[in-house]
């Protein structure tokens, strides 16, 4: 049902103490959020595409970008929802992506891809996917995510060590997306770090970790930024700043724009928009599913799908980046003490608040200071417990975690993610595979408590059992039953009664079968046909071809049809 989680709220009677909890829940969230919001922007937008910005619009800052996102995004997220306190903005799983549309198109691009991935994720919510994102392996999300991470970590040491990339002409250089050439460039640029900075991300990073571990309910970044913000201004301390690098924030929304929908651009971008949609509607359901753990309340997936992608239209409308539920700012908002999305509304309005009230006083926020808040954040998201307990279970895992990770830092995010899907489903048929089978059965030692006391086989009768699926992955091991046989037998019982499920390539192959049954002057009888083979069967024709009376219930009806068949094949001797 697509029904936002606030209606539900209100119709299940909202308090004035309700709203006092969710207001001050969503203060403590929203300042929770802005240097996180800040930092991704930066992160997340190229130097280079940066200036374009400005040239267009001086209010088209990096760090303005994810404020954007998190006051429009985390708004709609709320308002339009499925969960009840899930908090929507920028997150790091965005950046790689990001980073490489930016680089590689422009702010155009991403703002064309940002769109199409929030119409992918209507169309998924109308279609009821939300209930399918469940079935992407662990591997394949554990491999990613800390591949993200590893590149996030990597883009912070510019920063963090205040180092100017340079040619051999001297002019600056930008970072290439790439993880290689982008550590290339940092290790050739490695003299030219600069001790204030260093000192300024250095004391924030310690700062953090030691707030973290200490004072884990403090709101660590916001208290660290505004430190960092204060020692610079006070001590006049050489480093770069959001006023140094951009200027500032505005401090108001910009005038909404239309993507660039052109054809060429469309068809170009059809795979990033995808991976976002994707990355998307993975993070914020994993987000709402921990939300329902921890207020013991359900989510609607289809929903939370449908919002998500109203928030993307819309943040590409606004000059924003590819926002999602974010897991670390919904856990906040829940022990700040929301009870209903009012709570995600008020943290997006006291962001807007202080882009209205407070941005002359982000000039002072050092870079170096965001850096350090975006390397906790990609160790948040390493999930390195997760990653090394992985690499303890069985190998086909193993392979999907290790393919997922390298591709994700080596290659492309999208390509990462296609083929960890792919090699997931590959392994998983495989397996599936192995767990199938076609055996002969020894009726007359059947010690089966479902059928005791079997009687033996008749002269000439052959019977076999089909364990598992019958589908493409096991149906050749059907086809090949008759050949292993040393002459054919007058009757073959094939018993199916662990088969519950079987696909086009099984009804082909027993349709191969009975042929070749035929051809061999042998008769084809089937024990135990569950429901869906059954119905299957019967769709295609396949229960006529093999005949109704040759389709039997159980082992001792089949038995008793072979000594009939059996029989009537020797009298026509």
């Amino acid at each position: 049902m697509i029904c936002p989680k606030i209606i539900t709220c209100m119709r299940e009677g909202y308090s004035l103490r309700s709203f006092g909890r969710d207001v001050l829940s969503g203060v403590t969230v929203g300042i929770i959020a802005l240097p996180l919001a800040m930092a991704f922007g930066i992160a997340s937008i190229p130097d280079s595409i940066a200036e374009e910005l400005q040239a267009i619009n001086p209010a088209l800052t990096a760090p303005a970008l994810g404020i954007f996102t998190a006051i429009i995004a985390g708004f709609i997220i709320s308002a339009l929802g499925g969960s009840r306190v899930q908090i929507g903005g920028p997150t790091g799983a965005f950046i790689v992506i990001v980073y490489r549309i930016a680089a590689e198109h422009g702010y155009a691009g991403l703002a064309t891809a940002t769109a199409m991935a929030g119409m992918i994720l209507i169309i998924m919510g109308l279609s009821g996917f939300g209930r399918l994102i469940k079935y992407i392996p662990y591997p394949v999300t554990t491999g990613f995510t800390t591949g993200i991470a590893v590149v996030i970590a990597a883009t912070q040491l510019k920063d963090l060590f205040g180092l100017r990339p340079s040619n051999a002409a001297g002019d600056a250089i930008p970072l290439p997306p790439d993880f290689v050439p982008k550590l290339q460039v940092l290790a050739g640029a490695w003299d030219t770090w600069v001790l204030s900075t260093v000192l300024v991300g250095v004391g924030s990073l310690v700062a953090l970790i030691i707030l973290r571990r200490f004072l884990p309910r403090l709101p660590g970044a916001i208290i660290v930024v505004i430190l960092a913000g204060l020692a610079v201004m006070l001590f006049g301390i050489g480093t770069d700043t959001i006023g140094t690098r951009f200027g500032g924030i505005p401090r108001s929304l910009p005038a909404p724009h239309l993507p660039a929908f052109h054809p060429a651009l469309i068809r170009e971008l059809i795979p990033e928009a995808t991976t976002i949609a994707i990355l998307g509607a993975i993070e914020s359901l994993l987000s709402a599913v921990v939300a329902d753990g921890m207020t013991g309340r359900r989510h609607r997936s289809d929903t939370e799908l449908v919002a998500l992608g109203v928030a993307n239209v819309a943040t590409s409308c606004f000059w924003g980046l590819p926002a999602t539920g974010a897991i670390a700012r919904t856990v906040a908002n829940i022990r700040a003490g929301a009870v209903s999305p009012v709570s995600g509304i008020v943290h997006a309005v006291t962001l807007l608040l202080v882009l209205l009230v407070a941005a002359p006083l982000a000039k002072a926020i050092p870079l170096a200071t965001l850096a350090a808040v975006l390397l906790i954040v990609a160790w948040n998201m390493s999930e390195l417990d997760h990653f090394r307990w992985i690499l303890r279970s069985p190998r086909s895992d193993i392979i999907v975690l290790l393919s997922t990770f390298g591709l994700t830092v080596l290659t492309d995010l999208t390509v990462a993610v296609m083929v960890g899907m792919v090699l997931a489903s590959l392994l998983f048929m495989k397996r599936m595979a192995d767990m199938s089978g076609v055996g002969s059965l020894g009726v007359a030692d059947n010690d089966d408590d479902d059928a005791p006391d079997l009687p033996s086989l008749p002269p000439g009768v052959e019977a076999y059992e089909v364990y598992g699926s019958l589908f493409f992955g096991s149906a050749d091991r059907l086809r090949d039953t008759l050949a292993g046989l040393e002459r054919p037998p007058s009757v073959f019982i094939l018993r199916m009664r662990h088969v519950l499920s079987v696909d086009a390539t099984g009804l082909h192959a027993l349709m191969q079968l009975h042929e070749k049954c035929i051809r061999n002057g042998t008769r084809l009888v089937l024990s135990g046909v569950h429901a869906q083979p059954l119905m299957a069967m019967t769709k295609t024709g396949l229960d006529r071809v093999i005949g109704i009376d040759n389709m039997c219930g159980s082992i001792e009806q089949a038995i008793e049809r072979a000594q009939i068949l059996s029989k009537g094949s020797k009298r026509q001797r």
